[in-house]
């Protein structure tokens, strides 16, 4: 499923003005137990705030869900939300953490109590 979205987000040229020239990023598709409905987690690769590019992918689902139909082989097709994904700046926000001085500083004690 992510990756049918994301060869039909690549392919088409999308019409909403918060698309245009947005390079966006589908990092993960979780699906309901019935298969009805995928939620899509979003971001972009550059610039561009994950909740616009999600809300603009919500504002043309219905054009995504009519192409997703004729790429996958399900017996329905479900009805797509997308979701910002926020795990990178999550990622970002851990390694600044530890790059700061004062963990640096705690982690080489550590190393250093390890060593007796």
């Amino acid at each position: 499923m992510r990756h049918a979205l994301v060869d039909i987000v690549q392919r088409e040229e999308l019409r909403d003005a918060d698309l245009r020239g947005v390079s966006v990023t589908i990092g993960e598709v979780r699906a309901s137990p019935d298969l009805k409905h995928m939620t899509a987690f979003v971001s972009s690769l550059g610039p561009g705030d994950p909740q616009v590019i999600a809300n603009g992918l919500t504002r043309i689902s219905a054009f995504l869900r009519g192409r997703l139909a004729r790429s996958i082989d399900l017996k329905f097709t479900p009805e797509l939300h997308f979701q910002p994904d926020i795990s990178y700046d999550e990622a970002r926000h851990i390694d600044e953490l530890l790059a700061s001085p004062e963990v640096a500083r705690d982690l080489r004690h550590d190393d250093e109590e390890g060593d007796r």
